[in-house]
């Protein structure tokens, strides 16, 4: 059996702003900081065998605080990436909102069938690309344990693969910032053992629903 620890990043500067992020390089804000040292306190005492992240500063700093405790260096892994979101990366929830009324409310009620604008990705593109990781994982690391760091539409989409659910359930899924998910494959079959935990920030859940997503 392999068993995949999968979480998010610590909260951004621009999630406070409500900036869709996409594959921008964000900085970790005060509170992602001290969420990324919460949640390695809440994984110290559960055995780690290896530790990977998406290259983003926001997930690889996460993925370093619960590294760090085990003494693990974390390895990076580009089929992690954030969804890109074209043209609409950095750009304010409310602006995108104005400039493109009908593609984000597609994007809300139809998300499978959304290509982000300017060059950006499908969640089909996402889908396809973390599924073949996490299935390289599947069989790199058998009867270990794994850390996985990445973010939210990632994070949503392969959750729902696993599942057997196709894209257009991706908002029935909510990724909480630092949220723990532990998934496992056994025999061909993957299972979800927990999902969306935060109870190492001290809440069971959050009720935060954040705009740059």
């Amino acid at each position: 059996m392999t068993r995949i620890i999968l979480v998010r990043h610590g909260e951004t500067t621009w999630n406070i702003e409500g900036r869709y992020q996409g594959q921008e390089d964000t900085p970790l804000s005060e509170r992602g900081l001290q969420q990324g040292q919460l949640l390695a306190e809440g994984l110290r005492h559960i055995p780690l065998d290896a530790a990977i992240s998406s290259p983003l500063q926001r997930s690889c700093q996460t993925c370093q605080f619960c590294a760090g405790l085990h003494g693990l260096p974390v390895a990076t892994d580009d089929r992690l990436l954030e969804i890109n979101h074209g043209s609409w990366e950095g750009v304010l929830a409310g602006d995108i909102q104005k400039q493109y009324p009908k593609e984000i409310a597609q994007w809300h009620t139809e998300p499978h069938r959304v290509q982000m604008p300017g060059g950006g990705e499908s969640l089909e593109d996402v889908r396809r690309r973390v599924r073949a990781a996490f299935d390289d994982y599947a069989t790199r690391y058998q009867n270990k344990t794994v850390l996985v760091a990445a973010h939210d539409a990632v994070n949503k989409a392969i959750i729902c693969d696993l599942l057997g659910l196709g894209m257009e359930h991706f908002w029935q899924i909510k990724q909480d910032n630092t949220c723990i998910n532990v998934l496992e494959y056994n025999d061909g079959i993957w299972r979800i053992v927990l999902l969306n935990s935060t109870n190492h920030l001290g809440f069971l859940f959050s009720g935060i629903e954040q705009a740059g997503l």
